[in-house]
């Protein structure tokens, strides 16, 4: 199953596509959803890509994101997860829905010591109808040669905005 492109763009994925075709439109939008969420902000996200259906941000290996042993903190690697998968969420439902995160599991597979890129994934898309749903989300947390360090699956509330 596909989105069709008869159902509009949500806010965020309108934004994004404008914004786009400016220079450094990725990085004007991640600010922007820092502002309105500042907790992103503590792993200095940078969106690469979204679209419906996937979403992908990349951040930095900083000291400000490392645990006591210099590797890539646990926590921050769910707020990683957290951000890629809502942000695919909110471009993947009709703008006619809402969603909420309501839950998320995470496996720590091992250590990260490089900058990482979370992907969050749904392929196929479902329809979403009118009564709510719980849409499973899954991110994963790769590091810098593209293994996955950490997993995450975040349960999403979905249902038609009141």
């Amino acid at each position: 199953m596909t989105i069709t492109t008869d159902k509009p763009a949500g806010t965020n994925l309108a934004l994004w596509n404008t914004l786009q075709r400016l220079p450094f439109g990725n990085w004007f939008f991640t600010q922007a959803l820092c502002f309105k969420a500042p907790y992103f902000r503590s792993v200095h996200p940078l969106l690469q890509e979204l679209r419906p259906g996937l979403c992908r941000v990349s951040a930095p290996n900083r000291r400000s994101v490392h645990n006591h042993l210099g590797t890539y903190h646990a926590i921050a690697s769910c707020n990683m997860a957290e951000l890629a998968g809502g942000m695919m969420t909110d471009a993947t439902i009709p703008a006619t829905h809402r969603w909420i995160p309501v839950g998320m599991t995470v496996e720590y597979k091992s250590k990260a010591t490089t900058a990482v890129t979370a992907v969050a994934s749904l392929d196929p898309i479902p329809d979403f109808g009118d009564e709510p749903t719980e849409l499973v989300v899954p991110v994963d947390i790769l590091d810098a040669d593209g293994k996955a360090f950490v997993t995450a699956r975040i349960t999403m509330h979905v249902s038609k905005k009141r």
